[in-house]
């Protein structure tokens, strides 16, 4: 099996585009035509998972944190990250790095939190909006309609969802007066007049927009040929960052935290709040949720479940009397790791994925 073959089926539990803008997701190190039969996953790359993947002869390395966040200018062994990426690029493994497209994913860590914890009516905390689009509207007589249609549609508009080559028509009439300088290609310069039309709609991305018109002047006979575009409020795609739900029913965060214990068998949680007091609204950030502070506050949201927090994150949150359970970034986020090392296994039964078994938190308590 090639690389490529499994970036696809990542890329469908984890879509690139969720991403937060700052992040660095993808395909880090690697070739995609490489062949693959062994693949680890981790939650960091470091000097521990790096021997354990090239002792272990794993073809690809799937982490959870990018190995590169920011760009690189130089890659030698003067750097921890260097050091790391040639011995990875010497034993031939590929690095894949999902990061905050696997937090923000229908299924990602935040609703598998959800799910652990056994939320109801669980939705992101702020949704993923989907991709900006134009409506283009042109006006064409008919001889020109299938010929600008189709040049449109092999531009990139006229896409609606899994549908394609979507448009309306409706016929009309259209009219100008041409001056002494035009020439038109139907009717006379000097009158006007009035010529039967198509008006032709089609949604397009805003970033093939311009791509887009060149193609409709291109097939168009007129000289000036009649075009409108119209920004679309932007809509919402599945996902998004954090998770806000509901606890099946009202109970003390003493309780909550019992829970809590009980799946990340984990005794050093620590808190913000008091431990009788009633939560019932529950919101999510997986590693650290301090971004995610005020969307929970106007959520409604009356207990926070993160990784970590800066201080005075946790003052305002205080402030506002919002409790914070504070699970560790590690723990908030490395079991999820393992479970996408037993998807990926059951998705490839030919190959042998493992998640590292070496991997520790580096925070001991």
């Amino acid at each position: 099996m090639l690389l490529r073959d499994v970036l696809a089926v990542l890329n469908r539990l984890a879509p690139l585009e969720l991403a937060e803008e700052w992040d660095n997701v993808g395909l880090l190190l690697g070739r995609s035509d490489q062949p693959v039969q062994r693949i680890m996953t981790c939650l960091t790359v470091t000097a521990a998972t790096v021997a354990e993947a090239c002792q272990e002869n794993a073809d690809l390395l799937v982490t959870h944190h990018p190995l590169f966040y920011r760009p690189v200018q130089r890659l030698n062994d003067q750097s921890e990250e260097g050091r790391l990426a040639l011995s990875l690029t010497r034993a031939g493994i590929a690095v894949y790095s999902a990061h905050t497209a696997y937090d923000n994913a229908p299924g990602g860590i935040n609703d598998q939190i959800a799910a652990l914890l056994e939320l109801e009516s669980v939705q992101p905390l702020r949704p993923a909006l989907a991709e900006r689009q134009c409506k283009i509207v042109v006006f064409v007589p008919e001889s020109d309609l299938a010929r600008v249609s189709d040049a449109l549609f092999a531009a990139g508009a006229g896409v609606i969802g899994q549908y394609r080559e979507c448009s309306f028509r409706l016929p009309g009439t259209g009219t100008f007066f041409g001056t002494e300088q035009t020439h038109p290609t139907v009717g006379q310069k000097g009158r006007r007049e009035e010529v039967a039309e198509w008006r032709l709609e089609v949604v397009c991305p805003e970033r093939l927009v311009d791509e887009a018109i060149r193609a409709l002047r291109s097939a168009h006979s007129y000289e000036e040929p009649a075009y409108d575009v119209y920004p679309l409020r932007p809509g919402y795609r599945p996902g998004g960052a954090g998770r806000i739900g509901h606890l099946q029913r009202e109970q003390t965060l003493q309780i909550l935290l019992q829970k809590i214990r009980q799946h990340w068998h984990y005794e050093a949680v620590r808190y913000v709040g008091e431990p009788e007091q009633l939560v019932g609204r529950v919101a999510i950030a997986c590693g650290a949720g301090g971004n995610l502070l005020s969307d929970a506050i106007r959520a409604g949201a009356e207990v926070l479940v993160t990784g970590e927090m800066r201080f005075h994150d946790l003052l305002a949150a205080h402030a506002e009397g919002l409790c914070v359970v504070l699970l560790g970034h590690y723990s908030s986020e490395r079991f999820a790791i393992e479970i996408l090392a037993r998807r990926l296994a059951e998705l490839f039964p030919q190959l042998t994925v493992w998640a590292s078994h070496r991997e520790r938190p580096i925070i001991r308590s």
